[in-house]
């Protein structure tokens, strides 16, 4: 199938409604949403554990868009609240959440354990511009209308324990949408690219600023389409599917963060999960 038609099937596709808000799921790794103040006043600042906070103009209101951690435990948090005349502090309720665990096996030993120096340069340096990119800041309008990045089959759920080789990890901090090397990955909203790289274990990557900490990146890529500072439209294309760094087979792992905190990107498609999900019943 010519390119330029997938594109445009994918894009109006039926299945791809586009959610203007995430899902509310106050649990961590959730998204959660907080009136913060009248439309008729200045858009205030938002802090949560010292980052700023998206906000977000709905209906008659300002609302603040906090990502919350994986590592925050269940009870009463608290936002901070600035204007340039005064700070308040608004709370909100975390529930528990049991992830469950997965067990994988790589193939590729020095991909969980036995790195070289050379290896641990190259994490250490990989660490060092990821970071850099999750700290972006633009002062805009916030693009949360998000449509499905690539069609494919919902292969591993986020928030999941991981253990690679039966070796403890990171929490898994994206949603893994199995395809086909070589399936179109596109833009779920308009953006701007922050960078792009070939990383240690992420492979071939593109982190996305779509906003006020609103950030999203595609990892594992085959081919990357797209350069820093480029500014894209939802739909369009930023590379393709691959099983670049470590992987089990050929998918795209793609991770959300809000106020610099990965969240269930599952929240923004929320519409299209099902179907996503359906192809493993097939």
């Amino acid at each position: 199938m010519n390119k330029y038609i997938f594109l445009l099937l994918l894009f109006f596709s039926p299945f791809n409604w586009a959610n203007k808000l995430p899902e509310q799921l106050a649990v961590p790794g959730g998204v959660i949403k907080i009136a913060i103040a009248e439309v008729s006043q200045e858009s205030p600042s938002v802090f949560f554990n010292d980052n700023r906070v998206a906000v977000v103009k709905e209906n008659t209101h300002w609302s603040a868009l906090v990502g919350i951690p994986l590592s925050t435990k269940p009870g009463q948090h608290t936002i901070t609240v600035k204007t340039p005349q005064n700070s308040k502090e608004l709370n909100f309720n975390v529930f528990d959440k049991n992830y469950p665990a997965q067990y994988l096996t790589i193939k590729k030993k020095r991909m969980v354990t036995g790195f070289t120096e050379t290896d641990l340069q190259k994490i250490n340096a990989d660490k060092k511009a990821m970071t850099k990119a999750k700290s972006i800041w633009a002062e805009q309008i916030v693009d949360t209308s998000f449509i499905t990045p690539v069609d494919g089959r919902l292969s591993s759920l986020f928030g999941l324990k991981r253990f690679f080789n039966d070796i403890p990890k990171r929490a898994h901090n994206g949603l893994d949408i199995a395809a086909k090397i070589g399936t179109p990955i596109i833009a779920p909203a308009s953006a701007t690219v922050i960078d792009t790289g070939n990383y240690y274990f992420n492979g071939n990557t593109v982190f996305l600023d779509h906003g006020q900490g609103l950030l999203s990146a595609y990892l594992h890529m085959n081919k990357i389409a797209v350069k820093p500072g480029q500014t894209v439209k939802q739909g369009e294309q930023l590379g393709t599917v691959g099983e670049t760094g470590r992987v089990t087979g050929p998918h795209l792992h793609w991770i959300v963060y809000l106020n610099k905190t990965p969240v269930d990107p599952a929240l923004f498609i929320a519409n299209d999960i099902p179907r996503l999900d359906a192809r493993n019943k097939k």
